[in-house]
């Protein structure tokens, strides 16, 4: 299988890569930056690797099996006017350029398989609400995004299979959420984030890329699926299991308007939540390794 790949140099995208590379797939890089792209993929390491910069996108794609489109840039920053403008227009730029990429393609050497990330921010937030891949959209910004955003991935040729996978948070050593959680623990200083009663719907790396994987080559993957584990937790009972894992106490919360003082709008991200459950991944037969967070927090930290 040959696979096209934005966002590849991700926290997600890495892992992705190293995974299809490891099963002898053929795996093309679509980057922005091919020097940064080349400095995490080094040829030693991932021998037959492909880096290409936007304009060689189309021919990346020509005959490739399938596309994964995860780039976007970071959405857990102080949101300014700018920063909400970059975070919608990175997504909905990028992933419009690989639809008139692969729509614009021959029947002969169009990939048969679109795999396009989204987000359980799709939603919105409730304390109280459960939502699966039936529920309606939020009214929120992060909503807005979400929605912009899978409606331009629609917009693939009805003869490519296409995969929306709503990802929460994903929870890896050396990324995403934990990445800036871990330090602030190991001093002692680490604690639930406002009530610590917001739910925390979160997936292990290891998963999200499993999933990813699957909606390659499972022609029943199609559709919304949301790319959460099956259990998801109250943040603070989150933090409490992170300190126990690392030996270190959850005991230092952070109140709601430091947040806001440091992230302004963007303090959403972590106060807010929704709890979402996995019922397509289930309803497929998707195996998920780790389905307590408890047990994902162990395997990450002794990794």
């Amino acid at each position: 299988m040959t696979v096209s790949i934005t966002g590849a140099t991700g926290f997600i995208g890495r892992r992705l890569v190293q995974r299809l590379h490891a099963d002898n797939h053929s795996v093309h890089v679509l980057t922005r930056s091919k020097s940064k792209a080349e400095l995490i993929f080094p040829v030693k390491e991932f021998p037959g690797i492909v880096i290409a910069e936007e304009p060689e996108w189309k021919d990346s794609i020509r005959g490739s099996n399938g596309v994964v489109n995860l780039a976007g840039v970071p959405i857990s920053t102080r949101w300014s006017p700018e920063i909400k403008k970059e975070i919608k227009d990175s997504r909905i730029r990028v992933t419009s350029k690989v639809i008139d990429l692969i729509n614009d393609l021959p029947d002969s050497v169009r990939p048969t398989v679109l795999v396009s990330a989204t987000a359980v921010g799709y939603y919105g937030t409730s304390e109280t609400q459960v939502f699966d891949e039936q529920s309606p959209s939020g009214n929120d910004y992060l909503a807005e995004v979400c929605r912009e955003w899978e409606a331009t991935a629609l917009k693939v040729n009805k003869d490519v299979r296409l995969a929306l996978i709503r990802i929460g948070v994903v929870l890896g050593k050396d990324g995403g959420a934990l990445a800036k959680m871990i330090p602030l623990f190991m001093v002692f200083a680490g604690g639930p984030l406002g009530s610590g009663k917001q739910w925390f719907s979160w997936i292990h790396l290891d998963d999200i890329v499993n999933l990813i994987y699957e909606a390659l080559s499972n022609p029943s993957y199609k559709g919304v699926i949301n790319g959460t584990a099956p259990n998801p937790v109250r943040f603070a009972e989150m933090c409490e299991h992170l300190g126990n894992v690392l030996g270190r106490p959850s005991w230092l919360p952070v109140p709601d308007f430091a947040l806001k003082v440091v992230l302004g709008e963007g303090a959403s991200v972590v106060l807010d939540g929704q709890r979402v459950l996995p019922v397509k991944a289930k309803e497929l037969g998707f195996t998920f390794k780790y389905s307590s967070v408890k047990d994902a927090l162990r395997s990450i930290i002794s990794q």
